[in-house]
């Protein structure tokens, strides 16, 4: 993901926009990437991957509902296309173990089995446990 100079005379960082000024700020810019993808991570299990695309599957034929926060149904996008999540967002699955109580709630009789499966389900949220502690045992 090379700096570019376009044809306007700003830079641009890979196939993003013509938008930074000068060469220096593009290189910023591009170094806050790699720095932010070495910090992250995608090892998380196949059956989190299959949990978050199991809920979007229902989302797609059945819609949402009153079910989901913007971040719940971004992370389940996340997981289900395996993206690299960086510490913060492990934190946050971490977290999610509160709405453990609510994990067997079916998909069409309420909003916890199905935002719980969005966050990975079981795997996921025991998975971000631990790597939480291995990444901040690393510090």
């Amino acid at each position: 993901m090379p700096v570019i100079k376009c044809s306007n005379g700003k830079f641009r960082v890979g196939n993003g926009a013509c938008i930074y000024d000068t060469e220096a700020k593009a290189e910023e810019v591009y170094s806050a990437i790699i720095i932010s993808m070495a910090d992250s991570y995608n090892d998380y299990p196949d059956s989190a991957v299959n949990n978050a695309k199991r809920a979007l599957k229902y989302v797609e034929e059945n819609g949402w509902g009153s079910c989901g926060t913007p971040v719940g149904k971004i992370r389940a996008n996340q997981l289900a296309n395996r993206e690299n999540i960086t510490r913060d967002t492990i934190a946050r699955m971490a977290s999610f173990k509160r709405h453990q109580q609510s994990k067997d709630v079916p998909y069409g009789k309420g909003c916890g089995g199905l935002m719980w499966d969005c966050w990975g389900g079981t795997e996921g949220i025991e998975w971000a446990i631990r790597k939480l502690e291995q990444i901040d045992n690393r510090k």
